[in-house]
């Protein structure tokens, strides 16, 4: 499980695990991991489990969010990145690899319209949710509409499969137990779905459904 380590000049004060889907980080006592300082904005950043990847974002704090240094809006956590908010130091010790899940793989095979992947990452973990009423699992898939890579077909056969290019547009699928969600992962391209914009909160997805990422289309099938 990920935890976070938080230090100040080479002491550590607490740790958090990360089992949340929102973590939040702040000077107000109602975040998830309290930092009482006033260099420490009261909603300072958030991190986001997704799958096995935690994604950091600064909440417009007014002092930043630095990880390894370098200032980040939002940001995918390695294992032994360090975050920083005021004098604080905060380690992030991400899970080791294990037989029960997969490593993550990114396969690119050129670029399409508006610098996306034309395919879809392979996903995160390899764990099966559980299927409705005992029944088979959930299966479904992305089909790419343009680009270069039109015409193409990915299985979402894991937990959660990202779509976009890291750093630039990315967003998630989901698998659940009773059907597939997207959502907004980093980018400052938003997905959208039908047409309509989709951000960091989960959108239910259904068979036939039109997704669109930095003009690329792609579409949603659910056997």
């Amino acid at each position: 499980m990920p935890k976070m380590i938080v230090s100040i000049d080479g002491v550590v004060i607490k740790e958090v695990q990360l089992t949340k889907e929102r973590t939040t980080l702040g000077r107000r006592p109602y975040n998830d991991i309290v930092i009482d300082n006033l260099a420490v904005s009261g909603e300072h950043a958030v991190l986001q489990l997704i799958g096995r990847d935690v994604f950091l974002e600064d909440l417009n704090s007014t002092n930043g969010t630095y990880v390894n240094g370098k200032a980040v809006k939002k940001q995918q956590l390695h294992n032994g990145d360090t975050v920083e908010v005021g004098k604080y130091k905060i380690r992030y010790i991400g899970e080791m690899d294990s037989p029960e899940y997969d490593k993550t793989m990114v396969i690119k095979q050129g670029s399409v319209a508006g610098g996306v992947l034309p395919t879809v990452p392979a996903g995160i973990g390899s764990y099966q949710p559980p299927a409705p009423h005992g029944g088979e699992p959930l299966s479904g898939s992305i089909k790419v509409l343009s680009g270069s890579a039109a015409g193409r077909e990915v299985s979402l056969t894991k937990v959660v499969t990202t779509i976009g290019k890291p750093g630039v547009a990315v967003a998630a699928i989901t698998r659940r137990p009773h059907g597939f969600v997207l959502a907004h992962v980093e980018g400052s391209t938003f997905p959208t779905l039908n047409g309509n914009p989709v951000g960091t909160e989960p959108v239910t997805l259904k068979s036939g459904d039109l997704l669109e990422l930095a003009g690329t289309q792609m579409q949603f099938v659910q056997a």
